[in-house]
């Protein structure tokens, strides 16, 4: 059933202020071992909402990929955000944002820096940033084995996903009756499915040494692609990180697609997959 994927995207994502985001890439590869192509914006920049009305018009078995985390932990405190009134099921959770974020372009800053504020670690005056950290369980495991894992109370720095990740929960409220969502949806047996990955995983895969995951040439590039049973990219016009992950990584769901110990992790049971969800790649 695993094979049934006729195509395999992923989407760099970008959590920034605005309508029109330079950090966000989008590559699609078809199935067997053509190159991954990048896929151009309807304008200079992607927007998260063109990316949402891009997939929603997609009519295939298409298995995509996005770079945020798709709920915050639960299972650690019984909770997303401990002493606040938020639902406790992810679908509903994913609405809850919707409904009090009205930043544009599914943006959700206000999220962390309004409605939430007490719970996000945004620099030293906050206090302490390990009373801040917590994980979800998909998390931790990856943690204990690539010794990194990041958390969506993290608001400092530029590698933060908190706001990316929340405004990424604004993009699954809306395609949640459209795309099957894995682990909250059960795997369909046709259709487009949408699940959480972390592009380290994939380059590490891809033969790219830890401490230099992101690459920015052709060689280097082409190289990944040989490593995940693909044929070399077309060249393109600039190689940022942004792209280069999002060509690397869908090739990488291409090639794991098919291997159902990526589907039924031994951790990953029916209260996690309804809270906390999972990261694709994680064993």
């Amino acid at each position: 059933m695993m094979q049934r994927f006729t195509r395999f995207a992923c989407a760099d994502w970008s959590g920034a202020k605005g309508s029109r985001h330079p950090g966000i890439a989008l590559a699609v590869c078809d199935a067997g071992n053509a190159p991954p192509r990048l896929i151009s914006p309807p304008g200079k920049a992607w927007s998260r909402q063109g990316v949402a009305d891009w997939l929603l018009a997609q009519d295939d078995d298409l298995l995509i990929g996005f770079d945020f985390s798709f709920v915050p932990p639960f299972m650690e405190r019984g909770s997303y955000l401990p002493g606040d009134d938020v639902p406790t099921s992810a679908r509903a959770f994913w609405a809850y944002v919707d409904h009090v974020c009205d930043d544009a372009d599914l943006g959700a800053a206000s999220f962390l820096e309004q409605h939430h504020r007490r719970h996000f670690y945004f620099g030293a005056a906050d206090g302490t940033k390990s009373d801040y950290l917590f994980w979800r369980q998909c998390e931790l495991l990856n943690k204990s084995s690539s010794g990194k894992a990041s958390t969506v109370y993290d608001a400092i720095g530029a590698s933060q996903v908190a706001k990316a990740s929340f405004a990424g929960m604004r993009l699954l409220h809306q395609l949640r009756d459209a795309v099957s969502i894995w682990p909250f949806d059960p795997l369909p047996k046709r259709g487009k499915v949408a699940v959480e990955i972390y592009t380290t995983i994939a380059a590490r895969a891809a033969g790219v040494a830890k401490g230099r995951s992101k690459i920015r040439d052709a060689i280097g590039l082409d190289l990944a692609l040989q490593a995940l049973g693909s044929k070399p990219h077309m060249p393109l016009n600039r190689y940022t990180d942004h792209a280069t992950d999002a060509l690397i990584t869908a090739a990488w769901l291409r090639n794991l697609a098919g291997n159902p110990q990526f589907w039924a992790p031994d951790a990953l049971n029916f209260e996690i997959a309804a809270t906390e969800g999972w990261t694709f790649g994680v064993i």
